[in-house]
């Protein structure tokens, strides 16, 4: 019986490691990644150049190359898309749902910046959150206007406005490819 409850033990403890590795690595991976993101999508737009003179972008969205003639050539359709978002034009960010109503946003882009971010809905589930919202929605305006992305601060005390007005914001970025 002691034998058994040795195995048992030490079974128990060797897949309680394995689990804690396997969490590791993907700790491991996902900062990695992470890493990988922040140093691709840079928001200034440097791009780099590799041993053979060709430039890249640096972002995900395009990923055009520079040949010896100077002409660029951008591949698939995303820097088509890329280029239309420099143009300019206004995007509808997606719907969120909150336990306190919907929230949506549309920026504004001009020359490939955002100059303006306006709140197409807010949470109005009841009147203690509508003043939420028209106490958060300048101030993540102005954030938003400044860091020229959704990467900004929550308002304190309005979280889950903030949260999905982020959210809705970056799904507005995407469809502009910004």
């Amino acid at each position: 019986m002691r034998i058994r409850a040795a195995v048992s033990a030490a079974l128990a403890s060797a897949g309680i490691l394995l689990v804690g590795w396997q969490s590791g690595v993907h700790v491991a991976d996902t900062r990695s990644a992470v890493a990988a993101a922040a140093t691709g999508n840079q928001a200034s737009g440097a791009g780099t150049t590799d041993s053979s003179g060709t430039a890249s972008s640096g972002s995900a969205a395009s990923s055009g190359t520079t040949d010896s003639s100077g002409t660029a050539g951008a591949s698939g359709g995303a820097g088509a898309a890329g280029a239309a978002a420099k143009a300019g034009g206004t995007y509808d960010g997606d719907v969120v749902q909150t336990r306190f109503g919907t929230v949506q946003v549309q920026i504004t882009v001009k020359a490939g910046q955002i100059t303006d971010v306006t709140a197409l809905k807010l949470t109005d589930a009841e009147g203690r959150s509508v003043q939420i919202s028209n106490y958060a929605a300048p101030i993540l305006r102005s954030e938003v206007l400044q860091a020229q992305s959704a990467d900004v601060q929550t308002v304190g005390g309005a979280t889950v406005t903030s949260d999905a007005y982020l959210t809705s914001l970056q799904a507005a970025l995407d469809a502009a490819n910004l």
